[in-house]
Formats: structure tokens, C-alpha cells, sequence
């Protein structure tokens, strides 16, 4: 198992002091990876529900706030010399795709290989407006057209596509990414059409434990959408061991002592913690994204959070 955490692009965690800290602090002890979310600006009035919390309403939107996410990561892959790297995810029909594909690429030059490119079509109608994109409507085909039209822009010394929303040809578009064929695709997204997304472009699977449309918050769930995307693979003449599972959860907390029967995985004492975590590797997971800052009011409380991860909980794995 690896593990990642997440670093906050608004808020009074998001300044380049804390979050060089966090990332930093990470690196020193051994996690695999940071990861920061997407959005390029936060319209006043949100109608579109925001697909991770029960009601439907999203964090943060009040604050009108978000660094954008490519910049933030090129920010900390100067702080850092080992830590990946991950869009935790791109909005892909957000940016141009030759654009996106070449700050990628050029991201993780600069890294010297350690980016990793998380997916997803996005959900929020009003930015999607706001930035005179593509019909929201058709924000899957668009997103599957670009992840697609990225890959042979890495990966092609004279590339060419023809598609419904991205044409090109005739050109280069050097330097590739260090990483070969390229960096690491990871999907997000617990919907079938993302399950589906991964099976034929994807290198590896990343859903949230909290959708409520798409529930993957049980040790079960989660089983049962790794099962359907084994199924879907398979359709797609891939070897489903080929495709890495990655889970983010939710509900992080340690405890002093055990929590009672009924706890949210990844809750309670250092010990069910570990116990979740084994059982998770069992069903085929090898990678868990924790969110320290979540409930952290400092740089010092998160750093907190995160020494107690590492020394208190992964030597019970």
C-alpha cells in the first residue's frame, strides 16, 4: 500500500508558507504523494450539486477562492525532490487540450518524472459557463476526446488527431513527459461511466468513499465497483491486475482508544485503522489518499495529524 494526502488550494492553509511546510513535511516522512483539487473560478451562485456531500452543497464555495491547480503543483514540485504529484483531478474540458497537455508534460519534466494525472469531467454547470466551454452536457465525450488527444501529444513526435472537438496536425509538441509512455492516468469518478472511462483509457481507478449517488463508503461497495470495473476491463481486452485501484476516504480520524461497532472505516484507534487498511490491500486497493487538513486549524495541527499516521497506525500494517 502507498499513500498520499491532500493539500488545500483555498483557506488559511493556502499560502505558500504552509502548504511548502505540508508538502515538505510529507516528503521527510515517506509519503508516495500530494494531491490538490481543480477549479478555476468559483462563481457567486452555485446551482449544480456538488457530488461528494450528502447535501449537495459545496465547501468552501462561500470563499470565492481557488489557486489554480497546475500552478500550485508546479509550486510544490520546487519544494519537494521525491513526493509525487497528482491532479486530484484535472477538469479535463476546462483547458485547452494541447494547452493542458503541454503544461503536463512540461510539469512533469520539471519534476523530473513524478506527476501523475488525475481525471474527471467535472460537475459544476456555472464555472463550465462561465469559462465558454463546450455543452456542460457533453462534458464526458469531451473528456474522453482530450484524455485521448493527451496521450498522442506525449507520446507522438508528429502528432495528429481528428475528433469532434479537438483537431490538430502537422506540428510537434516537445518535450515529452519523462515518464514512459506517459505519466500515470488515474480516473476519477464512482459513476459507470467512469468505471467505464477507466476500463479503456485509464491506468488507474481513484473514487471517494462520500458519494451519495455512487456510494463506494463500505469496505463492500468498494468491492463491488472493483468487481464491475474488472468486468469492464475485461470488455475492453485489458488484464484488469493492469489497472491500479485508488482510494480516497473521507472519514480519517484517530482515535485514543477503539470506536464502537458501526465506525466509519478508517476511524477509531490506531489499531482498527490498520486493521482497515490490510483489509482494503486485501480487496485489491493499493493506494490511500487521506485528508489531514480536513478538520486541521494550522500548519502544526495537520503535521500533527500526519506524524501520527506514520508512527502510530503504518507500524500495525
Amino acid at each position: 500500500m502507498k499513500y498520499g494526502f491532500t493539500v488545500p488550494n483555498r483557506g488559511p492553509l493556502a499560502t505558500p508558507e504552509a502548504l511548502g511546510s505540508l508538502a515538505r513535511h510529507g516528503e521527510e516522512m515517506g509519503f508516495d504523494s500530494i494531491q490538490t483539487g481543480d477549479h478555476i473560478v468559483v462563481p457567486n451562485s452555485i446551482a449544480s450539486r456538488y457530488p461528494y456531500s450528502q447535501g449537495g452543497e459545496f465547501p468552501g464555495g462561500d470563499l470565492g477562492e481557488s489557486m489554480e491547480q497546475l500552478t500550485l503543483l508546479s509550486f510544490l514540485a520546487g519544494q519537494t525532490t521525491r513526493i509525487r504529484l497528482v491532479t486530484s483531478v484535472i477538469i479535463v474540458p476546462h483547458r485547452n487540450p494541447l494547452v493542458a497537455a503541454k503544461v503536463l508534460a512540461t510539469l512533469d519534466v520539471l519534476s523530473g518524472g513524478r506527476l501523475v494525472v488525475g481525471v474527471g469531467a467535472g460537475w459544476m454547470k456555472e464555472e463550465f459557463d462561465a469559462l465558454g466551454l463546450p455543452p456542460f452536457e457533453e462534458r464526458g465525450a469531451v473528456t474522453d476526446e482530450y484524455i485521448r488527444a493527451y496521450k498522442e501529444l506525449w507520446t507522438s513526435d508528429n502528432p495528429s488527431f481528428e475528433g469532434k472537438y479537438c483537431r490538430f496536425s502537422d506540428l510537434s509538441s516537445l518535450p515529452h513527459p519523462v515518464q514512459k509512455p506517459h505519466p500515470p492516468i488515474w480516473v476519477g469518478g464512482e459513476s459507470p461511466r467512469a468505471l467505464r472511462r477507466t476500463a479503456e483509457l485509464g491506468d488507474g481507478w481513484y473514487p471517494i468513499g462520500s458519494n451519495p449517488d455512487f456510494p463506494m463508503g463500505t469496505p463492500e461497495q468498494l468491492a463491488d465497483g472493483i468487481r464491475r470495473l474488472g468486468i469492464r476491463a475485461r470488455r475492453a481486452g485489458r488484464d484488469p491486475s493492469e489497472v491500479q485501484v485508488i482510494y480516497r476516504t473521507p472519514h480519517y480520524r484517530l482515535d485514543p482508544a477503539d470506536a464502537p461497532e458501526g465506525r466509519a472505516p478508517f476511524t477509531g484507534s490506531a489499531g482498527q485503522i490498520a486493521a482497515d487498511v490490510r483489509a482494503y490491500a486485501a480487496m485489491g486497493v493499493g493506494y490511500l489518499v487521506l485528508d489531514f487538513t480536513r478538520n486541521a486549524r494550522s500548519v502544526d495541527e495537520c503535521v500533527g495529524y500526519m506524524e501520527a499516521f506514520s508512527s502510530r497506525v503504518l507500524p500495525q500494517v
